[in-house]
């Protein structure tokens, strides 16, 4: 089965601390996207920006930076989607769905953020904006924060779960080792990520500064098309599920580690592409906090409810595993600016499945997963990516 849709073009800035803008973010991975398609930008019918701000910067209409790119994106429709830490996903979500609903044919679609020219207070603040504001419990609390709820409540159900998430921090800084677009080049050991030190002080308790992602800066595009187009580019990566869940916002109303989003999500997009977990070659999973990526494991149905420790204590999620996760190094070392977070991971499981990969590469990838998440487990995409006859370098 599949979506009839293609992604055939990726264009990626570094991840880091950056002195480029917002929109010279923008204008270099659609740049990059448009020349790796080899796509007149005329024949472009539509963009679309992911991009959550929340008062990061004052570019309130960003959706049409895009267009200065190039002059002949002129009066092409343009529009910004915002899902918080999904807001990319959101992006591709409403690029396939002009396609499939015959209003285009072939769409770019960017994510981007700029994090860092705010403080870490600011930008604290305005993550906030994607929890509950009107319970007054809810609102207090930091994203790290409600993270660390979710650990110490997964603590007083299951177990302590802090060895493993050190362990997905150390494997994810790893990986990121071998991506050069990666902001933190920097391998990490299980003895530091487990130990709370002076420098790696406890953020939110039980959190240390290892289990977090960072505060980022950059961009990444894709070009899509619709299949009985894709065979006209020398690369293409069918999209074979492409699945949103949003659950409730309010924490009180549902049972946050049981992941049920994610969970529906998962089992939706396995469904639709007609495949099973043993399938996937690799994942890219939305890990903003290594507990997230600790409850992921569980959502996809690596391990059972309490179980997700098996996941990496047998080996399966590191780079030779049986399914590797977060080859990229993930938000925990790649970065995670905001809007970018969902276009980068399906950007870079394309490369993976067009042999573009580099020092990143599985060998003989042909299906990727890619699990991009909004807020606490509120809104929850996930994708299954294959890919195409003749494609693969």
């Amino acid at each position: 089965m599949s979506t009839g849709i293609s992604i055939v073009g990726s264009g990626h800035t570094k991840f880091g601390r950056l002195q480029e803008n917002l929109e010279d973010l923008i204008v270099a991975a659609t740049r990059e996207a448009v020349e790796e398609a080899g796509i007149d930008p005329a024949d472009i019918d539509a963009v679309f920006l992911g991009h959550f701000n929340s008062g990061l910067v004052t570019d309130g209409f960003a959706s049409s930076l895009i267009h200065q790119a190039y002059p002949q994106l002129r009066f092409t429709p343009g529009m910004r989607a915002e899902n918080a830490c999904a807001s990319g996903s959101a992006a591709i979500h409403a690029g396939i769905h002009a396609i499939k609903a015959g209003k285009a044919r072939t769409v770019l679609v960017v994510g981007a953020e700029k994090m860092t020219n705010r403080s870490t207070r600011d930008v604290t603040q305005a993550l906030a904006g994607a929890g509950y504001q009107n319970d007054p419990a809810e609102a207090a609390l930091s994203f790290p924060q409600v993270f660390g709820v979710a650990a110490r409540d997964y603590d007083a159900r299951y177990a302590s779960p802090l060895d493993a998430m050190a362990r997905i921090a150390v494997k994810n800084h790893a990986n990121a080792m071998a991506n050069p677009l990666a902001q933190m080049h920097k391998e990490f050991t299980f003895e530091h990520c487990s130990t709370t030190s002076n420098s790696n002080p406890e953020i939110a308790p039980p959190l240390r500064l290892t289990d977090c992602s960072l505060v980022t800066d950059g961009a990444a595009a894709l070009v899509m098309t619709i299949n009985d187009n894709a065979a006209n580019f020398a690369k293409s990566v069918g999209i074979r599920a492409a699945v949103h869940v949003s659950d409730f916002l309010p924490m009180s109303r549902r049972d946050f580690l049981a992941f049920e989003g994610p969970e529906r999500a998962f089992a939706e997009a396995f469904e639709t592409a007609g495949v099973t977990l043993g399938d996937i070659d690799f994942a890219e999973v939305h890990d903003c906090f290594t507990i997230a990526e600790l409850l992921t494991y569980e959502a996809m149905g690596l391990a059972p409810k309490g179980q997700g420790a098996r996941a990496i204590e047998e080996g399966i999620v590191y780079r030779d595993g049986a399914l590797p996760v977060n080859l990229s190094g993930g938000l925990k070392a790649k970065g995670h600016p905001v809007g970018a977070t969902g276009v980068s991971m399906h950007a870079l499981a394309y490369r993976q499945l067009t042999g573009q990969a580099a020092d990143m590469q599985k060998p003989g990838a042909a299906l990727g997963l890619v699990f991009n998440m909004g807020g606490s487990a509120v809104a929850n995409y996930v994708s299954v990516l294959e890919a195409q006859e003749g494609s693969v370098a």
